[in-house]
């Protein structure tokens, strides 16, 4: 089954060079080697073989190119050939010579000569000889459906081959036979450069010659090159390392574990050994409830209850509304591990009228897992609507909406709160519904059905002491295990019945749950249980990831899943009454062991709620289902799994020095414990006896043929016990040496292999892809050339991939057991896999030098896809577990899945670790495995594990390291195929390996001194050496060759050289005392060298490499080292490279890494700038009084002087001192400079402070400017030219643009009434600006203008982001055109292409200028801005290290967390200084600059650092989302500065029961730097009794920011002025701080020319030149332009810096107590003066906007049309006694009521009545604010923040009952429907289109008059219209109001008249006649006819009575 191409040779070429061929078939493609410089004949004479899977069709193609390679640029094709394949499958063998063509289809002079073969996978075509395929003629056909893997496979003939009809195929082949007689190793190593030939060697024993060895023709799927293969097969190998090759598809030599991996007999081990999945992690949970609409009710009173888990926690009540307004904030902490904390559901339910008493009917609620809010962009919904539904009744629909916020914090992730987007967005509930990406808004109900069949392989549960008592009483053993099986859901629960003792319980039971669809909880889990009087207990779990088992795409399908066995794995299965991993049990960690498997099947149907027998509650269900047949789940085969042990090493000493054995299970065959493997276990099978567990099951008979081959197969599970041998003081190995124990189990399983191979081909496609990807970080991380070429051949490899498996999962042979998911998933896959190729298609197209990175991203997107895709969800084969025993104790565990040994004769579908050796790591079990415990190897084993169906058993052994004999169990005839129990290697070689351990850096620190004394170990096979310690140091240099002499490795020489075994390396850190501690680990493979090899390049001497060193999941450093394994031949040690002896006499017997190896050194001279130390802690309880810095790099170092007193001068007096050392001409391997603080004690003792290593000295290596540059080009004067204010005309033009384009909706959807503020513009009105009514701005203005404008530019910049996106589509249809029409219509799809992109940058431009426009607009009355950051002001200048650079100091252990935030724990201090890193000698132009002063070197004209007193003006705006710190769910804020010795407690002003409290206040500190400056703002909670709690704190470093050129100490306004809100702030104007800047930066100028006109440098600036001040009088001035200059002082050549504007900056709050979470949010900003300057002026006022008092009077005029609610008693008629009832959102105690007009017959009421509502209001915010206690009990009062709304509702009174609701209207006050002018016109569209209406604001209007409608919900929860009101609304401030008063009711002043009411209410009294009609003909008419009948039959019946005496008596006396 394999289609193999010889391609011999390229003749008649022309000129001369490098060539390079490409054979591609089925999207598949191979390269040659580099021939170079080749003339006229190209000799390739390689061989490709493709295997395949389905039959070569007679129309497929082959195709061949060849081409003049290029290292630098793509490679030039020279012709192409082509071929269809008829022939060949016709004849089977074929040779080739035809010339080539070129790009335009004409023939050409060259030619190719190429030899084909084919064997077809049913053998229709004539088999040729490859003694890989034992063929048999005489194989019968009746196993079709297995056709394609036994293929021949376990033919009884293993030796016998058949020679193909026609052409004898030695011609291919002679290559290899010439060679076979030659000596071993020569034979191997010509074999590799001969590729024709492949290495095949004989086998001891055995004839079969495997797969595995064409390892060098083989698919480039399996790493076995250079560790990263590009989309390259590089066919040369180590050897020719030098050269590259087409560089596209560089790979190179990833700093990542294991280097190179070149034959494919070993997998790459992982390097992270611990499970992160049991750590326990902080969580906070933060929700806002904002608000709720539409809920379904009449006049209720809602409350919000959010619900995690068992904590719940209310909002306040709201009274009669169907629309309350909370804003309450409330938080959730966890301590849990991240499965528990995504599975959690968060509930939000609302509920009417609930108080102490009673608890509320439920309105609706809402469900989502955490997770999901997890997975959101920034881990957050932001203002978005909840859906409200009932689960008490699904047929009811939506019950209401509720609008929150929703964010789950880890520790460490930091949330941005995203731009506030307009209100009039947010009320768009459809638009912001919170559901994930991609979820439908209308989610259905539907039902969830989990059919649960039976289980097996259930664990004994109580066994032993248990069994022999109720055996001693009852008398009898029974299963002792009650299982049933528990499901959750969604937050609900489920259970089956309990089948009693049972290990294989048998249900047939389904569980009904009822959910909403696509839910929004993501995963179920499922659960079997032991059902105990005294607790139940998880006996396994099972999680089914919902997303695993749907697909929500277009061609999607609903969860599916099975009928399928889902295997179940926990703790070990030896019962003890004390399970210690009991948590694995329920699905917590890594299952150590398999517990039990259960067969289920899931279908999802959605239900249609209008239909009548749907039922309508949400309750789990539970049913009775029939059972299914024993093969649904798919045929019953016999798997054979086989096991070598080669090695096992670094046994931990600890186990003890017991005799140590391997057990390996597979499910439960093999298991020791549970005694399942019975030996008769064929014969019951056959029998049908009731075999053990799984037995009884599977009681299928196996194929005849097999059960003769094997006899009775007895399995072998474990390793013969064997005691450990000492390799050093921390760990053991097994002396296995040449003889290598084996295992081999028969176990019986479905065969669902399809899924598998599915998976390992996607994996496989993934594996590669993330390795190409390590690649290309790994070429931008070292700034090697090409990224880009690289990601192109990445994603070049990732397409053919996915066409690979396209073609590969089309055939799916196994028909019996699929399920609905596997058709479904198989499809879907292929669909995603499709599209995948295309997006790499498309995205290498758009790979380009500056866009590597965000290409980058979208490939790793790719990649999680893959990943995602490729886990099957529906289980076969159980995971293989290997176990170490020692002393019949479980020592330690590894878990390997079996898809990724299973073998298959597809290459891409077998596992990635099938057939070949394997490293694996065991660990410890559970939590046992979790911290320190986990970091360290309990054993390195070298494994070979096989897995496969046993007909096709043949090949197991082929992948092993050859030259081995086979050791049966028995000895005999006709036992040939049995497994081995051990293999002997006859062949062994010796090896002497050369470590060179240079040196390791960023290590982390092992002792408290925040250093560590760090040595390394090297293991390899089962030598260990170590290097010296070398004392208190993160970043040791050790510079050590170690030799390892006599290594014995056994097998072929020539595949040891392609593929040694690998090195470990562990550091530790050396202490004193007891053992010493493990720092981290990395591992390496050696270069090899065989004795026959010449030692030299390019392989050798081999290049130092950088190794991550992994401690857990963390990286605790890197180690530079390089490894070399030289073959030690028949001479001996004679022929190795000589070793240079010490040379240096002091480091005695330790050899230095030789010279070919180290780095070559330059010298460098390193200059440091010595600044000061800041907040050094305590050592050892003393202070540090008189500390001295010393630097060191590479063994050279300075020391700074000491500083005599620190408490009175932290700084340094001597500022610059250098020293000169050797580094690496390589910048990348700088050695890094160790920073260290030591405190001088008397008697010249010294103790250490804190230490700081600088890993990298890139960023502080000196590079002379480029003066080419244009910056720098002084000749000629640029002008920078300032666009003075737009004038008017412009901004009508702007008007009509932005009515008339879309760009503005892009950037802006504008609000209703801009856009009629806008028509009016253009009209010429004047309209009355937003802020007029101020009279005065004030700061605030400014404030709200810049966050307006700031969010303007963040949906800009997203708009801007889009539009870039869709160019780049453009721009890519466009490319694609030019493709497809390139032949056809030549240039005609050219042309259409250029105007497209063309267009498309028009369309941008257009955009962009709107945006411009529309931002200027945006400013109405041009009010000035500032800056708003929403991040803190050092993110954005980098720190302020301008020049001034901090270090923190380190003393203290890296926590054994594995969170790196406890970093902030050990910092003591920190360092100020700089570092200037420049080759000696510098350029002379650098000293020879006017004013150079030598003594401070490339440190010019740094500022002085004595002391300096500085006045420090500290701002707080507000701060926002704060961590509540009461029980009330609130805090009580207050502002806390702290700044030395000074402490400003601001007390007093507490702002009560606030979590966004609004301070504006200024603080001024006087402050002396340096010993003063870190501030720290904290905000803290307000306690009546008690101390009062920190919220939140952020530290502010105020020096750099003092010191920076940035200039940070005021922030430089937009613009100067004199008076007013935008007085300039700074005690300097811009003229004098331009001629600063100007004389510091020794820039010529500033030169003021004639009006409006300055130059600086060569820089030109245009601006205005007048002043106005208070009285409105100009006067000449030159501040205007020099501001001007400073806002573009980045321009000026040289010293040009961005200088920081006048700003407020968001800063994070932290408390130390929760670190990594954060608090809560201050904006804020600080100015400083320094005292010898001329002082600054009076603080800016930034005291919070008074709210402004209002009062709104609203008159109800009439009503109209109100429901009738009565029936009058007298005359029957509908009527309604109506009053109407208002009042102001929040405001509810202050309702107000008119009087009842009573008896409307029409539904029309008169009221002419007055409602006054006062009331305060912040215009900015557009909120009420109102004050009021919570509660009886409160302290003080709480303000509220409430949106503006009037409820206006009409009732129904009552005398007697209650009151009825009949229908409401709320309006917002800033944006609702204007009024209708009559009765007729209002309509409910005014409500229920209120969206699309024109809305009017009250506070522009002043006063309006109309008709506004009533609504209520009818019985469908419908709106309907209830009624017409109409109302006048008129708007006052409080002094309007006080100057024209108005009564309430019809009260002076200004009266109401009384209305005119028709007098009906006493009708009944004016018409008596009528009533009596009414009365008697309508409304009792039928009583009164009931009464009448009644009073005849009383009256007949009286009369019988009367006279029945009478008649008697005359009938008895015969009368």
């Amino acid at each position: 089954m394999a289609l193999i191409v010889h391609l011999k040779s390229v003749t008649d070429l022309s000129g001369k060079g490098d060539r390079i061929g490409k054979v591609v078939f089925r999207g598949l493609s191979f390269y040659t080697r580099v021939l170079e410089n080749c003339e006229d004949e190209a000799k390739f004479d390689e061989t490709f073989r493709w295997p395949v899977a389905s039959n070569i069709d007679g129309n497929e193609m082959l195709e061949v190119q060849v081409f003049n390679y290029s290292k630098v640029f793509t490679n030039r094709l020279i012709g192409t050939f082509r071929m269809v394949l008829q022939k060949v499958v016709e004849e089977a063998q074929l040779e080739v010579s035809d010339t080539l063509i070129d790009d335009n289809n004409t023939p050409i002079r060259t030619s190719v000569t190429i030899e084909i073969k084919y064997q077809a996978m049913d053998g229709s075509v004539a088999a040729w000889n490859d003694s890989e395929f034992l063929g048999d003629p005489n194989r019968s056909e009746n196993d079709g459906a297995f056709l394609l893997e036994t293929d021949s496979l376990l033919s009884g003939h293993s030796q016998g081959s058949v020679v193909s009809p026609g052409r004898s195929h030695l011609s291919l082949h002679s290559g290899e036979r010439s060679i076979k007689n030659k000596g071993k190793d020569k034979a191997g190593k010509e074999a590799k450069d001969s590729k024709g030939g492949k290495d095949s060697k004989e086998k001891a024993g055995k004839g079969v010659f495997s797969a595995m060895k064409l390892g060098k023709t083989r698919l480039p799927k399996e790493g076995h090159k250079n560790k990263d293969e590009a989309a390259i097969l590089e066919t040369e190998d180590l050897d020719r390392k030098g050269r590259r090759f087409d560089p596209d598809n560089i790979s190179l030599a990833s700093v990542t574990a294991v280097t190179t991996n070149v034959s494919n007999k070993r997998s790459k081990p992982d390097i992270k050994m611990e499970p992160s999945a049991g750590r326990q992690m902080d969580y906070q949970v933060s929700i806002t409830i904002i608000e709720a609409r539409q809920l379904v009710g009449l006049n209720m009173d809602p409350v919000v209850c959010v619900e995690i888990g068992d904590d719940k926690k209310y909002t306040s009540m709201k009274e009669s509304t169907n629309s309350p307004y909370y804003n309450e904030y409330f938080v959730f902490e966890f301590h849990v591990s991240p499965d528990v904390m995504f599975d959690r559901i968060l509930k939000l339910s609302v509920i009417h009228s609930k108080n102490l008493l009673r608890s509320g009917t439920l309105v609706g609620t809402f469900k989502l897992d955490i997770g999901t809010v997890y997975s959101q962009p920034e881990h957050q919904f932001y203002h978005k609507w909840a859906i409200l539904s009932d689960p008490d009744d699904i047929t009811a629909g939506v019950k209401g909406y509720l609008k929150c916020d929703i964010a789950v914090v880890a520790k460490g992730d930091n949330i941005k709160s995203p731009h506030k987007a307009n209100a009039t967005d947010e009320d768009d509930i459809e638009g912001n519904l919170l559901l994930p990406e991609g979820v439908p808004s209308e989610r259905q109900w539907a039902r969830y059905y989990i059919k649960i069949y039976r289980a097996e392989g259930l664990p004994k549960m109580n066994t032993s002491i248990m069994a022999n008592m109720k055996k001693a009483f009852i008398g009898e053993n029974k299963d002792l295990v009650d299982p049933y099986v528990q499901v959750l859901f969604a937050g609900q629960k489920g259970k089956t019945s309990v089948q009693k003792s049972s290990y294989e319980p048998v249900w047939n039971e389904q569980i009904l749950f009822t959910e909403m669809f696509p839910p929004l909880c993501k995963r179920m889990k499922i659960q079997i249980r032991d059902s105990d009087k005294v607790n139940d207990v998880a006996i396994g779990t099972h999680f089914i990831d919902l997303r695993k088992i749907s697909n929500d795409g277009d061609k999607g399908f609903l969860p599916t899943l099975g009928p399928a066995w889902v295997n179940m794995y926990g703790s070990t299965r030896n019962y003890s009454l004390m399970d210690e991993h009991q948590d694995l049990n329920d699905g917590l960690g890594e299952g150590v062991s398999f517990r039990a498997r259960l067969l289920i099947s899931i279908v999802v149907e959605i239900l249609d709620t209008a239909s009548t027998e749907v039922m309508n509650t949400t309750e789990v269900q539970v049913e009775q289902i029939q059972s299914i047949s024993e093969y649904s789940a798919g045929k019953i085969e016999e798997f054979f799994l086989f096991g070598a042990f080669l090695e096992a090493t670094m046994v931990d000493r600890k186990i003890g020095d017991k005799p140590i054995s391997f057990e390996v299970t597979i499910g439960n065959y093999g298991n020791q414990i549970d005694g399942v493997n019975k030996p008769t276990i064929h014969r019951k099978k056959k029998d049908g006896g009731d075999g053990d567990e799984e037995e009884s099951e599977l009681l299928q008979n196996s194929s005849e043929d097999e059960a003769e081959d094997d006899g009775d197969l007895v399995s072998v599970s474990t390793t013969p016990p064997m005691k450990p041998v000492i390799t050093d003081s921390n760990y053991f190995h097994l002396p296995y040496f040449e003889t290598k124990p084996c295992i081999y189990i028969k176990s019986w399983w479905q065969d669902q292999r399809r899924r598998l191979y599915n998976a390992n081909i996607m994996d496989k496609i993934a594996d590669k892809l993330e390795e190409g990807l390590n690649d290309v970080q790994e070429i931008i991380k070292t700034e090697k050339a090409f990224p880009e070429r690289r990601l192109r051949g990445v994603l070049e490899e990732l397409g053919s991939g996915c066409n690979r498996f396209v073609t590969l999962a089309n055939k799916d042979q196994n028909q019996t057991g699929r399920t609905k998911l596997d058709k479904e998933r198989i499809k879907s896959c292929i669909r995603e896999l499709e599209n995948m190729s295309a997006q790499a298609k498309t995205t290498r197209s758009q790979v380009k030098k500056n866009t590597v990175k965000d290409k980058l991203k979208l490939v790793q997107n790719l990649l999680q896809k893959l990943r995602f895709l490729s886990d099957e969800p529906q289980h076969s084969i159980p995971d293989i577990f290997i176990w170490m025993m020692s002393n019949n104790k479980r020592i330690a565990y590894a878990r390997i899945p079996s898809k990724d040994i299973l073998y298959s004769t597809v290459e891409e579908e077998s596992g990635k670790e099938c057939g070949k050796v394997k490293t694996v790591f065991l660990k410890l079990p559970g939590k046992k495995g979790l911290g320190p415990a986990g970091w360290t190897v309990q054993a390195k084993m070298e494994m070979y594990l096989w897995l496969g169906l046993n007909k096709q058993r043949k090949d197991f052994l082929s992948g092993l390291p050859n030259g081995f004999e086979e050791n049966k169990a028995l000895k005999g005839p006709g036992l040939q195929s049995l497994p081995p129990i051990s293999l002997t290697y006859i062949m062994k070689q010796e090896f002497q390996l050369r470590v060179h351990m240079y040196q390791a850096r960023s290590l982390f620190a092992a002792d408290s001194s925040g250093l560590s004394d760090p040595f390394a170990r090297v293991f390899f096979s089962t030598h260990s050496q170590c290097t010296e310690v070398l004392n208190e140091t993160l970043c040791p240099t050790w510079d050590q060759l170690m030799v390892f002499d006599n290594v014995e490795l056994f097998g072929e020489a020539c595949e040891l050289r392609d593929d040694p075994p690998i090195i470990v390396i562990e550091i530790y850190d050396q202490d004193t005392v007891g053992k010493a501690e493990f720092i981290g680990r990395t591992f390496a493979k050696p270069i090899t060298k065989m004795s026959d090899e010449h030692y030299g390049p390019p392989r050798f001497p081999p290049q130092l490499e950088y190794y991550q060193i992994y401690r857990g999941n963390c990286i605790a450093g890197e180690l530079l080292a390089a490894f070399e394994l030289l073959q030690i031949g028949a001479a001996g040690k004679a022929n190795l490279p000589p070793i240079d002896g010490p040379t240096d006499s002091e480091r005695g017997p330790i050899l230095p890494v030789p010279v070919g190896i180290r780095p070559v050194l330059s010298k460098y001279r390193i200059e440091v700038l010595f600044w000061g130390l800041r907040d050094l802690k305590r050592v050892n309880l003393a202070q540090v009084d008189r500390p001295r810095v010393d630097i060191e790099c590479a063994g050279k170092g300075v020391q700074s002087v000491v500083i005599q007193n620190y408490k009175k001068n932290p700084n340094f007096s001597t500022l610059v001192k250098w020293f000169e050392v050797d580094l690496p001409e390589n910048e990348l391997l700088h050695p890094p400079l160790n920073i260290r603080v030591v405190d001088c004690r008397a008697f010249g003792r010294y103790t250490l402070v804190g230490s700081h290593a600088v890993g990298s000295l890139r960023k502080f290596i000196y590079r002379p400017p480029d003066k080419t540059a244009s910056n720098w080009s002084t000749a000629g004067e640029i002008i920078v030219n300032m666009e003075p204010e737009p004038p008017i005309k412009k901004m009508e033009t702007c008007v009509k643009l932005d009515s008339t384009s879309d760009a503005v909706v892009k950037v802006d959807v504008p609000e209703e009434n801009k856009k009629e503020k806008k028509k009016k513009k253009k009209k010429g009105e004047e309209t009355e600006e937003e802020e007029a009514d101020e009279s005065i701005l004030d700061w605030w203005s400014k404030y709200f203008a810049s966050i307006e404008t700031m969010t303007e530019k963040l949906k800009a910049q997203e708009a801007a982001a889009a539009e870039a996106e869709e160019k780049e589509d453009m721009e890519i249809a466009a490319e694609e055109i030019k493709l497809d029409e390139s032949h056809v219509k030549g240039s005609k799809g050219k042309e259409k292409s250029k105007d497209k992109s063309k267009s498309s940058k028009e369309d941008k431009k257009k955009k962009q200028q709107q945006a411009e426009l529309l931002e200027k607009l945006n400013n109405k009355q041009k009010v000035d801005e500032l800056q708003v950051y929403n991040k803190e002001l050092e993110e954005e200048c980098d720190n302020f290290e301008d020049w001034l650079h901090i270090f923190n100091l380190y003393r203290g252990k890296i926590g054994d967390d594995d969170d790196n935030v406890t970093d902030d724990e050990r910092i003591v201090g920190r360092y100020k200084g700089s570092l200037c890193v420049y080759k000696v000698p510098l350029p002379e132009d650098v000293t020879k600059e006017v004013g150079f002063d030598p003594n401070f070197g490339m440190f010019q004209g740094i500022p002085s650092n004595d002391l300096v007193n500085v006045l420090v003006r500290v701002y707080v705006v507000k701060a926002t989302d704060l961590h509540p710190a009461d029980i009330n769910g609130k805090a009580d804020p207050y502002i806390v500065i702290k700044l030395g010795k000074t402490e400003i407690r601001d007390k007093e002003n507490y702002i009560s029961k606030q979590l966004n409290p609004v301070f504006g206040k200024s603080f001024d500190i006087e402050a002396t730097f340096p010993m003063e400056s870190m501030l720290t703002v904290s905000i803290v909670d307000w306690d009546l009794v008690g101390s009062d709690d920190l919220i939140g704190e952020t530290k502010i470093d105020l020096e750099n920011r003092f010191y920076s050129k940035q200039r940070a100490n005021c922030g430089i306004a937009q613009t100067y002025s004199i008076h007013g809100y935008n007085t300039w702030r700074d005690p300097m104007k811009p003229t004098q701080i331009l001629a600063k800047l100007c004389k510091e930066g020794k820039v010529d100028g500033p030169h003021y020319g004639p009006v409006g006109r300055l130059k600086v440098a060569n820089r030109v600036f245009l601006g205005p030149s007048e002043l106005e001040d208070e009285n409105g009088l100009k006067k000449q001035t030159d501040e205007h332009l020099a501001l001007i200059a400073l806002q573009h002082w980045e321009d000026i050549p040289r010293v040009g810096c961005k200088l920081i504007p006048e700003h407020v900056e968001t800063r994070p709050l932290y408390n130390p107590e929760k670190p990594g979470i954060e608090q809560g949010r201050i904006e804020m900003w600080v100015d400083m003066f320094p005292t010898d300057m001329p002082a600054p002026g009076p603080a800016v006022d930034i005291s919070p906007r008074k709210p402004k008092k209002y009062e709104l009077r609203v008159i109800i005029w009439n009503t109209d049309e109100v429901i009738l609610e009565d029936d009058d008693y007298f005359t029957g008629e509908k009527s309604s006694d109506i009053f109407v009832r208002g009042w102001l959102k929040g405001q509810q105690e202050d309702k107000q009521d008119t009087d009842v007009h009573y008896h409307s017959l029409t539904g029309e009421g008169n009221f002419n009545w007055r409602f006054i509502f006062p009331f305060d209001y912040l215009r900015a915010e557009e909120k009420i604010v109102m004050s009021k206690k919570e509660s009886l009990f409160s302290w003080d009062e709480t303000e509220y923040k409430i949106p503006a709304r009037l409820t206006l509702q009409v009732w129904d009174a009552d005398h007697f009952s209650a009151d009825d609701f009949l229908g409401a209207i709320e309006l917002d006050l800033n944006r609702f429907p204007r009024g209708a002018k009559t009765a007729k016109q209002c309509s409910i569209d005014m409500v229920l289109k209120e969206q699309e209406l024109p809305t009017m604001s009250i506070f522009k209007q002043k006063r309006i008059k109309g008709w506004w409608p009533f609504v209520a919900q009818n019985e469908n929860d419908e709106m309907e219209l209830t009624g017409k009101v109409e109302a006048e609304l008129q708007l006052l401030t409080a002094e309007e109001a006080e100057k024209s008063p108005a009564g309430l009711a019809r009260n002076e002043p200004e009266p109401l008249e009384k209305p005119n009411r028709p007098d009906t209410s006493f009708l009944w009294f004016l018409s008596p006649l009528k009533s009596i009609k009414y009365l008697v003909c309508t409304r009792y008419k039928w009583l009164i006819i009931k009464i009448v009948i009644a009073l005849l039959l009383v009256v007949m019946l009286g009369l019988f009575l009367y006279s029945m005496p009478g008649y008697m008596v005359k009938k008895l006396l015969g009368a």
